[in-house]
């Protein structure tokens, strides 16, 4: 048996949360999320990947492309959701599904959140759910991969 390996890729100040405005992102920290990640979906290997650098994403998007065996990525691309072309670029690039997660519900916060560049080139987008937004990437990664898309 396979086991499907999914890359879960966060951009910029995630590496700040449980500290930065837990009010709108809450107090779990991105190690925590990843961990509560392993123990709810034992049957998957994860590869964590977190940069403040948008270049560092973009590489990290080909690598694993070029690597093969990933199945999918789940990724918070942070600020560089709502404007990033390089990333959009880069997503548009590879042949892995990415689904958008956000902590927060972007369509609900400032004008300049409500936009994402990217959201055209996932195959889909979680807003809204706090950390649940991981899991349910990840469910709907496992979707995809059944229905062989």
């Amino acid at each position: 048996m396979l086991v499907m390996s999914i890359l879960v890729l966060n951009g910029p100040n995630l590496s700040r949360l449980g500290k930065r405005e837990p009010e709108i992102y809450g107090y779990r920290t991105l190690d925590g999320i990843n961990r509560e990640l392993v123990e709810s979906f034992p049957e998957l290997f994860f590869e964590f990947f977190q940069s403040e650098d948008e270049g560092a994403l973009l590489e990290k998007l080909f690598q694993i492309e070029d690597k093969g065996g990933y199945r999918g990525v789940v990724l918070n691309a942070g600020a560089l959701t709502h404007y990033s072309i390089a990333l959009r670029d880069a997503i548009s690039a590879i042949t892995i599904p990415v689904v958008e997660v956000h902590l927060s519900n972007i369509y609900a916060r400032e004008e300049f959140r409500r936009k994402s560049v990217i959201s055209e080139v996932c195959a889909g987008v979680i807003s809204g759910f706090g950390a649940n937004s991981y899991h349910l990437g990840v469910r709907a990664l496992m979707g995809i991969t059944l229905e062989g898309r």
